[in-house]
């Protein structure tokens, strides 16, 4: 992302959007992004309601991968929504977020197989299929450790994995979100079911795409009896090698996918288009036309965009919002410093990005002049 711009270089961008009926005051969209402060009871806390009310001048914040359960986890010290104690810490964060007229949603996480047994009682995590990632290794609660062959989820299980899910969406609400995105990216839960290189069941769940996509499906109209239509969305990421993804009939996968996504009326679908995150090269990239082809409603693009880029796409019609990941973890007046083209902080060093402190996560400098 360039560090200068010219001043109002961007007015589509940063014009006010109407997502559904939910006023955004720009485009600009915070993304989703782990970073760890949670603990180990994984309870939203008053350093999570600093960070998040520092950078509440976006149009849209969606609050980073939480989980919907214990078997869910995979990740130290991330957030979770499966407890009273979790909806009164995100509580704490939404009236903060509101008080801002900032719009908030929550993404649902299940890692299935990016996970490791310590994180489990030693019991091992769970996938589509028993199928390892090709990996090196794992953060865990025990230190790096490599990763582990899962266990295939039994049919008869499903239910109660997609119950978890409708459950999560349910104290969601009672904390105070304005909608949920369901995180069906990234090589998680399920993204491993839609995917048919993580995916060889031989059920209802498996084969076919419009068996892979069922576990999605399922999972949206559970959701659905909680949520109207209009707040709730769902991210994917068609071109995505992280957590070893990436099948050659992957435009089939997701083509469909989108366009079963189109007959919902969703909030938004959100796109990892970009290819900054790695590509898995099983064909040419999938781009936003693409999907914009197929699903008329709002359509959100993500991953390595610049100012420039950001407002080219909003321009054209390829998308209507834009998420910002790594400019948000070191500016948290992203928009500010977009509207006067001001110059961005210097990048958040890496080993900052999920440590258990204020340093690399609230101590970053706002513009002087903001």
């Amino acid at each position: 992302m360039n560090n200068t711009v010219s001043i109002n270089s961007s007015p589509q961008l940063l014009s006010a959007f109407d997502l559904r009926g939910l006023p955004l005051r720009n485009r600009v969209v915070m993304a989703p992004l782990t970073r760890g402060r949670a603990g180990q009871e994984r309870l939203p806390n008053d350093l999570m309601v600093e960070y998040y009310t520092q950078r509440a001048s976006a149009g849209l914040i969606i609050a980073e991968a939480t989980t919907i359960s214990e078997q869910g986890f995979g990740w130290v010290d991330s957030p979770g929504i499966y407890n009273d104690a979790q909806v009164a810490g995100w509580k704490k964060i939404t009236t903060a977020l509101h008080a801002r007229g900032t719009p908030f949603f929550l993404q649902l996480w299940h890692c299935g197989r990016a996970s490791h047994s310590s994180f489990h009682g030693g019991q091992p995590a769970v996938s589509a299929s028993a199928i390892k990632i090709n990996g090196d290794y794992i953060h865990t609660p025990i230190g790096k450790q490599p990763y582990e062959t899962p266990r295939a989820l039994e049919t008869v299980e499903v239910s109660a994995v997609v119950e978890d899910y409708r459950r999560a969406a349910e104290r969601a609400k009672a904390a105070g979100f304005d909608g949920v995105e369901i995180h069906a990216a990234n090589g998680y839960l399920i993204n491993q079911f839609l995917d048919s290189k993580t995916n060889h069941r031989t059920d209802q769940y498996g084969g076919s795409v419009e068996n892979r996509y069922c576990f999605l499906k399922e999972i949206v109209e559970a959701i659905l009896t909680v949520w109207p239509a209009n707040r709730v969305a769902v991210r994917l990421s068609p071109n995505g090698i992280f957590n070893d993804m990436g099948a050659p009939d992957f435009r089939e996968t997701f083509t469909y996918v989108a366009t079963q996504l189109n007959t919902f009326g969703l909030a938004y679908l959100h796109v990892v288009d970009g290819l900054a995150f790695g590509f898995h090269e099983q064909g040419k990239p999938m781009t936003l036309p693409e999907f914009r082809a197929v699903f008329s409603g709002p359509l959100m693009g993500n991953c390595g965009y610049s100012q420039e880029t950001a407002e080219a796409a909003i321009v054209s019609g390829q998308a209507d919002l834009i998420a910002f990941g790594r400019p948000y973890l070191s500016n948290p007046d992203l928009v500010e410093r977009l509207t006067h083209g001001w110059e961005l902080n210097p990048p958040a060093d890496m080993k900052a990005w999920s440590a258990p402190t204020a340093e690399g996560y609230t101590d970053f400098p706002f513009h002087p002049q903001s």
